[in-house]
Order: C-alpha cells, then structure tokens, then sequence
C-alpha cells in the first residue's frame, strides 16, 4: 500500500472529480458488493455484547481469525477488524459486526457469501453463549449498557455528534442496516441511477422495515432507525434535493462534500480531531490541526466514509435506506435494487415514476414510512402499490440478467420474501409488534429466541 507521505498533495477539486469519475465500468464488469451489521448477544441474559472477556466481540474476531483464516486488523492493542480477499469483517460503534462482502458477479454468489459468513460467525460464536440478531435498531438496550468498540475515530465521532443532533448517539451505537453498493457506466448513468435510488430508497425502507422497538417498548415507528437518521446531523444526511437539479454529476457531488464538515485526519497510526473543520481550507493548508498540510487522496477516500445520506456516491452507489433483518432479507435488498439499477428499461422506468415528485413530497415520504411503512403514500399512490411495482419490475430485470444457479433458477427468486411482505401488507415491524402484543405478552426475550441467526 503506498503511504501517505508519497501520496501527491490535492489542492485542486478536479482531481477529486476524475478520481470519481474513473469509477465508471462498462456494463459487462458490474458488480454486486453487499454489506450487513447485526447485533451480538449473551445468550443467557441478552446483554449486549462487551469488547473484551471471553465472551466479548474480542474473542469472536479472534476465533474467526484462527479457525477461518481471516486476517485481524489491529488499533493499538486491539483487533479491530479482519480481512480475507476482498472481504472484511469491521466493529460498528456498539460492538455490532458488519460484512462487507466481496464485488461478485451475480446474487447467487452473494447469498452464498452471506450464508458462508453467518455460518462461520454461528460456529464462533455458539459455544461462547453468543448469539446474533438482525433488526434496525437494538430493541432493548440503553446507551449506557453498549460498550464504545476502541477505534480512534469513534471517539471523535462520539464527542461531535451530540452538538449536532439529538441522535447521533443512537445511531453510533444502536443501529443496523444491510445496503448494497452497484457500479455506473459513466457520469450520465451515474446521475440517472442516484436520482431513481434516491427517490426510491424510501420503498425500500418500508419494504425491510424492522426497528419498531427501543429499550423494550414499541416505539411508534416501524423503522426507528430510519428515524434515527433524521436528527443525526443534518450537514451530512438526507434526501440531498440538489441531486434532482440541473447541473447534478461529479464536481456537484465533490462541492457537496467538500462542505460536509470533517471528522479527522488520520496520520502516523493516529487520528487526528479536526471535527467541523472545513476540507476546502485542508486543500488551501489551513487545516487548524495541521496547519501547511494538504490532503492525500487517502484523506478524500476517508472524508467521504463520513457522509450518510440516504445513497452514498463513492465510485460506485451505496443503497443506505434498509433495516438490517434476517437471511432472506439480506439476499432481498441487492436482489430488489440489482433487478430496478442493472436494467436499462427498469430505470428509465423508474425515472418516469418519479419525476413528478417534488423535493418536498420526497422529503415527506422518507419521514411516513418509518411511521406507516407501506401504508404511507406519495402523489396518492400507496407505497405498498409502488412496493409491488418496483418488485414486479425488479423480477424481470433479474430474468433478463440470466445469471443462473446451478440448479438453473434466476435470481429473481431472492425477492420472495419481498412479495410476500407485499402480499401479506404487513412489514416485518408490523409482525413483530403484532407478536409483541398477542403471544410475546410484552416479552421481547421472544424476539431474541424466534429472530436470532441460529
């Protein structure tokens, strides 16, 4: 890896620009990267999940590094992640494990990977009394009662975000999410994808909604997670309005983040506090931690980790707007937005669909469905029928692809259990509360037992 030192100095925004734009790959090298957070915890008491002891998050990287050849990655003293191939495994805030999976051609594969990792992290984790739970938002825990992971940057994070929003916090520690991350061909496809997943993400988040409770209550919401983001810290989450305007493409994303405040600079195995500072002073040298320093790219690559709107433009999309949830969901979420991105006739579709909405008929549904899920409605169309669309569409695009299992199956059948959420017209929170209210008696030790990846 080249070190910082012999990185050029970036004292111009047009090398940003083209070091965005050479993320564009033709069509036939499109790839699939999916990526997934769940909660850990003791099975005998539920407790969340301490860093060390022995049945800490410490021992589950360490035993997935010794019996599965996963590479650690320390800071300091501590393991803070692992590393094999193109993979990694990495500690969210609160000790949550999150995959970040490998580009794979096709869902097939990605639903092989994720059912390898959930196996190898079962077999760790089952004998120290450990278990794991996908869901948006940890149901029962306070604040108080999650451990900080030791990562240099979340210490910096912690301290800033309770001066910017009310959440910060909650979302640190108390939140997961799966999200899929797909590739454009070029700046026009880029902007045309960004504007159909952004306008669409709330679908999505109605779709995998499954965060309704909080610190053992049902909270009024069926994804609080979702909720969460809305008072997080409002410089660098959202709906971004400016992506549906004229002039939207590389250099407005990079002004965009250049005015997105910075959390640090990272320097000589440490991390630097430069929370709220400015990166266009950086790239003048009048960064105040550093004064007459300039970025390297591999500060960009870091400052832009720090944004979290609703899509996330690296050199390729994040889909960011889905409730972390069980298996099949995790193999649903790519499936959903590969079958609606990755064919042309979908999202010239998708762009009609919405290009009536307004900024703040967008803004408004992002906030009703994590309250009504899919009874929520844009333009007096429910989101439950638009849910049915998007899906209906997403199968023929996943037809068209005929990326084939061994078995000669399509990949269109990773978004059963999407229709069958449209079907029922319940989302997966709305179960839950249901279960919460009728056979749980107010016991939320049922979801750990009925939810858990066992």
């Amino acid at each position: 890896m080249t070190s910082i030192s012999d990185q050029p100095a970036i004292t111009d925004k047009q090398v940003l620009i083209e070091w965005m734009a050479a993320g564009g790959r033709p069509k036939d090298q499109w790839r699939i990267g999916t990526e997934h957070e769940k909660f850990g915890f003791l099975t005998d008491t539920l407790k969340p999940l301490p860093y060390d002891g022995p049945r800490g998050v410490r021992a589950v990287l360490e035993g997935l590094a010794n019996r599965f050849d996963w590479i650690p990655i320390t800071e300091g003293d501590y393991p803070i992640a692992l590393k094999k191939d193109d993979c990694s495994i990495t500690l969210e805030p609160g000790g949550q494990l999150e995959l970040s999976g490998g580009l794979l051609d096709n869902l097939h594969q990605t639903c092989n990977e994720v059912n390898t990792h959930l196996a190898q992290v079962r077999e760790v984790a089952e004998p120290l009394g450990i278990g794991f739970i996908g869901l948006g938002f940890h149901p029962t825990a306070t604040l108080d009662e999650i451990e900080w992971m030791p990562k240099g940057r979340y210490v910096i994070m912690r301290n800033y975000m309770p001066k910017v929003g009310t959440m910060g916090l909650d979302m640190m520690k108390r939140t997961c999410t799966v999200q899929v991350n797909l590739d454009f061909s070029d700046e026009a496809d880029m902007v045309a994808k960004f504007r159909a997943s952004l306008a669409l993400q709330p679908i999505a988040t109605a779709l995998f909604a499954n965060s309704p409770f909080k610190e053992g209550q049902p909270t009024g919401y069926q994804s609080y997670r979702s909720h969460v983001w809305t008072d997080t810290d409002n410089d660098r989450t959202g709906m971004m309005p400016w992506v549906f305007e004229s002039g939207m493409g590389f250099e407005r994303y990079v002004d965009w983040m250049l005015d997105v405040p910075m959390y640090f600079v990272y320097r000589d195995g440490q991390y630097i506090d430069t929370a709220g500072a400015s990166f266009r002073d950086f790239m003048a040298g009048r960064l105040a931690a550093l004064p007459g320093e300039y970025p390297r790219l591999s500060d960009w690559e870091d400052h832009m980790t720090t944004a979290f709107p609703e899509v996330r433009l690296k050199r390729f999309l994040e889909m960011r707007g889905a409730d972390g949830g069980p298996w099949g969901r995790l193999c649903a979420l790519p499936a959903f937005w590969v079958g609606l991105l990755y064919d042309q006739t979908n999202l010239d579709h998708c762009l009609d669909l919405i290009k009536h909405w307004s900024a703040d008929q967008r803004a408004s549904l992002r906030n009703d469905v994590a309250v009504k899920g899919l009874d929520a409605t844009i333009a007096g169309a429910s989101v439950r029928d638009l849910a049915r669309e998007c899906v209906e569409m997403a199968r023929a695009g996943l037809a068209k692809r005929q990326r084939l299992s061994g078995s000669g199956d399509h990949e269109g059948g990773f978004l059963v259990p999407l229709e069958e959420i449209i079907e029922r017209g319940t989302t997966p929170a709305q179960e839950k509360l249901r279960s919460f209210e009728t056979r749980w008696s107010g016991d939320l030790s049922h979801l750990y037992r009925d939810y858990a990846y066992y």
